[in-house]
């Protein structure tokens, strides 16, 4: 970043209006030079100052948007080169290939049971974003055009429109603009005509060139004309070339500055191995190494599901765990003569022990507290769940309100605390639950039985 929060802080109108999302001007300066906060957000700052802070403002990777919809995304904004040193923030979108000779019945057959890969994980819907349209030219199937309009008329997916004949990239844009796809490629022979197709529909662009020298300069000359939107590819195919180019693109803007390269990428799987399996191996290594968009030849869920598992868990803030909220929660429809248990606000473990209660067909009590997202064990080796101050949880959420008995069921894990507990709990009976959350159904049944 050019300049520090102090820095910027000066040169805004210090109102506090509020109406940036956050209540100081001081707090937004901030925001601003980690790169969590555009400068759109401001209403009042000035023409000067605007110009100024440009740069500050801007993360050394620039962001981009892609699509249009419910799948819409954004890549590449990212502030590290290692995801502990902050975080990492736009997740790479997983895209599966189709060839514009397929057939209308094909192509339907094809959106239908990729549409389906949707996957519930703590909380969050995990799916796929994108299509890959190639121009394989002759007059079989569909044809480029039609088959673009179809997926983009038809499907949440978003686009990546790949040709290199300029025409039939115009003529695909006139029919599905309206889905912000990705424009895929310019290259160091039709550079001036895509990008003037690009700067003109105001579309987001992919460069391919045949090493980093050739795509630093195609990404000089596409600036030049006044495209901001770019997405590089360096050509590589083959693993080892392409992890180094991964990682010589990330380096590039963040250590030396080079923001001839600060871009996010695309790449192709798809062209790099025979099968699915192995294009899922090189997409898992891609995930990790800073790809921004990862095309496949296919999507199938033994292969999608863990790439996709992959890329939450990478995407996840490591300084900031996945909770729920404090509070009470029914499984079922409990009543005064429930059974209650209580957990942390680990994402992870609240699904879990949820996901065993319900199944064991129990109404019960879930009583969550707030351990700042640590999972029970860390949580009670960092003084967070411990006797004392899981008895005044439970004095204050108001559980006592909802049930006729005095029964409460520790994680196993945390038997250490039960001493400690009866003493601040001393009209409740402290009962140690299972230690692992797949015994829950058989304990819960067994002591309703």
């Amino acid at each position: 970043m050019g300049l520090t929060g102090i820095q910027i802080f000066k040169l805004l109108p210090k109102t506090n209006c509020g109406e940036c999302g956050v209540p100081t001007c001081l707090a937004f300066a901030m925001n601003l030079a980690s790169g969590k906060a555009e400068l759109d957000a401001c209403p009042y700052v000035s023409d000067e100052a605007r110009e100024k802070l440009a740069e500050a403002s801007a993360p050394p990777i620039r962001p981009v948007a892609i699509g249009a919809g419910p799948r819409a995304f954004k890549i590449g904004g990212e502030l590290v080169l290692f995801r502990h040193e902050k975080t990492f923030y736009n997740p790479p979108g997983i895209a599966a290939l189709v060839s514009s000779d397929i057939d209308a019945d094909a192509l339907d057959q094809k959106l239908k049971a990729w549409n389906a890969y949707q996957y519930e994980r703590v909380g969050l819907n995990l799916r796929p974003e994108l299509v890959a349209l190639k121009d394989v030219g002759g007059n079989n199937g569909m044809g480029f055009v039609e088959a673009a309009k179809k997926i983009a008329g038809e499907s949440e997916f978003c686009l990546v429109l790949m040709t290199e004949d300029v025409g039939n990239m115009k003529a695909a844009v006139e029919a599905c603009a309206f889905k912000r796809p990705l424009l895929y490629a310019a290259t160091k022979d039709n550079a001036d005509d895509m990008g003037s197709l690009a700067k003109e529909s105001g579309l987001p662009l992919a460069i391919k060139a045949n090493g980093i020298d050739e795509l630093i300069e195609l990404s000089d000359k596409l600036t030049g004309m006044g495209l901001k939107d770019l997405v590089l590819d360096s050509g590589a195919r083959e693993m080892k070339q392409l992890f180094e180019d991964q990682v010589a693109i990330r380096r590039a803007p963040l250590k030396a500055g080079i923001r001839s390269l600060g871009f996010p990428t695309i790449t192709f799987p798809c062209e790099m191995a025979s099968n699915l399996d192995m294009e899922t191996v090189i997409a898992a290594m891609l995930v990790a190494k800073y790809a921004g968009i990862i095309v496949l030849s296919d999507f199938k869920g033994e292969s999608l599901f863990p790439l996709l598992l992959e890329r939450l868990n990478i995407y996840t803030d490591p300084q900031r765990p996945m909770t729920v909220t404090e509070g009470i929660y029914e499984i079922g429809t409990p009543d005064e003569n429930s059974p209650v248990l209580i957990t942390t606000n680990f994402s992870l473990t609240y699904f879990i022990v949820s996901g065993e209660i319900e199944s064991s067909r129990v109404p019960s009590w879930l009583l969550i507290m707030d351990t700042e997202g640590l999972s029970v064990m860390t949580a009670w080796a960092a003084g967070k769940f411990v006797g004392d101050a899981v008895g005044m949880f439970v004095k204050k959420c108001g559980i006592a309100d909802k049930i006729k008995h005095r029964k409460l069921i520790i994680p196993g894990y945390a038997a250490a605390i039960s001493g400690d507990l009866e003493e601040e709990l001393p009209d409740w009976e402290i009962i140690i639950g299972p230690r692992d959350a797949s015994l829950i159904p058989k304990f819960l049944r067994e002591m309703v039985g």
